[in-house]
């Protein structure tokens, strides 16, 4: 019996991601980007448009924002004091803490009159994605990587990972 994609199953994919017309992020067959099924590891439509594939598919998947890192909040700012982030230099990611220890990623917006707004929407919020996919396999996820929610493949690292944050 051939393997599908299912929940809990690892698969390995080849992909080259497009957002307005430009390549923004391959992998290919000797680096290929793994990840748990099933696991909130790939944006929703990805996933969706990969269940049921075996190895070897190859597809071309276009995801609306809807579907992928949602659409564009034009009220996701925050403003800080420059004082408060010193170094800012307008289009800088920074990684900022609340008060309860969660950690957000930000890209720094504007800069002036002494403040820094930072925008925390995801860099990929509002865009289409169309992704070029190949299966390259599928494999049943080991207990481990059940328990930790990801594949423990190339892509994952646990070094890299932050059980808490799940």
């Amino acid at each position: 019996m051939t393997d599908t994609i299912q929940k809990d199953k690892v698969v390995s994919l080849a992909y080259t991601l497009i957002v307005d017309g430009e390549v923004y992020e391959e992998w290919d067959a000797e680096d290929p980007f793994e990840y748990l099924h099933g696991a909130e590891n790939v944006v929703p439509g990805l996933e969706a448009a990969l269940q049921g594939r075996v190895a070897g598919d190859k597809l071309t998947v276009t995801v609306p924002p809807a579907d992928g890192y949602g659409d564009y909040d034009a009220e996701d700012f925050q403003e800080f004091e420059k004082s408060e982030l010193p170094d800012a230099e307008v289009g800088m990611p920074v990684m900022l803490e609340d008060e309860e220890g969660y950690l957000f990623e930000g890209l720094i917006s504007e800069i002036s009159g002494g403040k820094v707004k930072v925008d925390f929407n995801p860099p990929l919020a509002g865009k289409t994605l169309t992704y070029e996919v190949e299966v390259l396999a599928i494999r049943d996820a080991d207990e481990e990587e059940l328990a930790h929610g990801h594949a423990h493949g190339m892509a994952w690292s646990d070094e890299d990972w932050d059980d808490d944050e799940e």
